[in-house]
């Protein structure tokens, strides 16, 4: 059985750059993964994945991108893209981790057959721990992204009969003393 992760990366106190990790822990609170998929918060911890992505046969990243279009528009790209440097420039530093991550799984010889990004142009990265409304809008649509991309490799994440509370923990409100 092929060995799948699913990752969510980004900066969580930096608004719209938390849009991959936020994902990650909805689909996790939502659904049921078959054991052979791996859920991965790749946080921003760049380089310090690649134990993470070793002997996976597929990975599928949920990032933001800096890239041509309006906050909220999704792009797609896949493994091929991130060693001919047709990603678009970097928005942050564990973006530069990852493609090196990549490289690096790539000559050691553990770097995934196939590899996609389901990438979304974000409106803000200042400091703030909430999305913008134009990427909050789009979490249910790149879900259903995700989703579909497992179910082309022959995955199929079950709707839990009651979702968890998917422990957003960083967009708590602080309680008063």
């Amino acid at each position: 059985m092929e060995k799948i992760g699913l990752m969510g990366v980004g900066n969580v106190l930096l608004k719209d750059e938390g849009f991959g990790v936020k994902l990650l822990y909805i689909l996790k609170a939502k659904y049921e993964f078959p054991e052979n998929v791996i859920l991965i918060d790749g946080g921003t911890a760049g380089i310090f994945l690649s134990p993470e992505i070793d002997y996976l046969d597929k990975l599928l990243i949920i990032d933001v991108v800096k890239a041509e279009g309006k906050p909220g528009e999704i792009k797609v790209y896949n493994k091929e893209d991130f060693f001919i440097d047709k990603l678009p420039l970097k928005l942050s530093p564990h973006q530069l981790g990852l493609q090196e991550v990549l490289l690096l799984n790539e000559i050691k010889g553990t770097c995934p057959k196939e590899i996609k990004l389901i990438g979304i142009i974000p409106k803000s990265v200042e400091t703030g721990t909430e999305l913008t409304p134009e990427l909050e809008e789009r979490l249910a649509e790149v879900e259903k992204m995700v989703i579909n991309v497992l179910s082309d490799w022959g995955v199929r994440p079950k709707l839990k009969e009651k979702p968890e509370n998917p422990e957003i923990w960083w967009e708590r409100k602080v309680k008063e003393a």
